[in-house]
């Protein structure tokens, strides 16, 4: 079975199709699905994806690549939608809170979700170099061992830096 980009999706144990952030793809229907994930999800959840909201969404989805919220904002405001910080973090924020976004900790920055409103435990690989960003879910790192000690994880973040392909071609 093929992608829309004619690309052989690879399945992780999870079942979920891994990320094409690295991989030539049809980015137009990678933000085409995204962008649909999330307005449904927001129809099901009676939440308001405001044209801002759905804006910063689309900025995030024009690249697999982490923006941080300065660089969301600069393009907002050329944009006509204000100058000011909360304008950029609010919409962000409501992004990351509904599963539209994650925000990748060792950059400060924000990437699009690959499975927007779907529950998950994504873990993230960083290209230090591009900041492209590939999300992968994997099995709840530490779970057994939280258990056995009878600690209840609630959130986990995990994130590989290193090389994709394109810059390790350039190293």
């Amino acid at each position: 079975m093929r992608d829309a980009g004619g690309a052989t999706p690879r399945y992780l144990v999870t079942g979920y199709p891994m990320s094409h952030a690295f991989d030539r793809h049809d980015h137009r229907t990678c933000v085409a699905r995204a962008l649909s994930a999330a307005e449904g999800a927001c129809a099901e959840r009676r939440l308001s994806l405001t044209p801002l909201r759905r804006r910063t969404l689309e900025i995030l989805l024009e690249s697999h690549a982490a923006l941080g919220a300065y660089d969301v904002l600069a393009r907002l405001e050329a944009e006509g939608f204000g100058s000011k910080p909360p304008v950029a973090y609010r919409a962000l924020g409501f992004l990351v809170e509904n599963g539209f976004a994650h925000r990748i900790e060792g950059l400060s920055a924000f990437v699009a979700c690959d499975r927007p409103g779907a529950e998950h435990a994504p873990s993230f690989l960083v290209c230090r170099r591009c900041r492209r960003v590939a999300e992968e879910d994997i099995a709840a790192p530490l779970g057994a061992e939280a258990e056995a000690e009878g600690f209840a994880i609630e959130r986990t973040v995990v994130e590989a830096q290193g090389l994709c392909p394109a810059c390790r071609g350039g190293a």
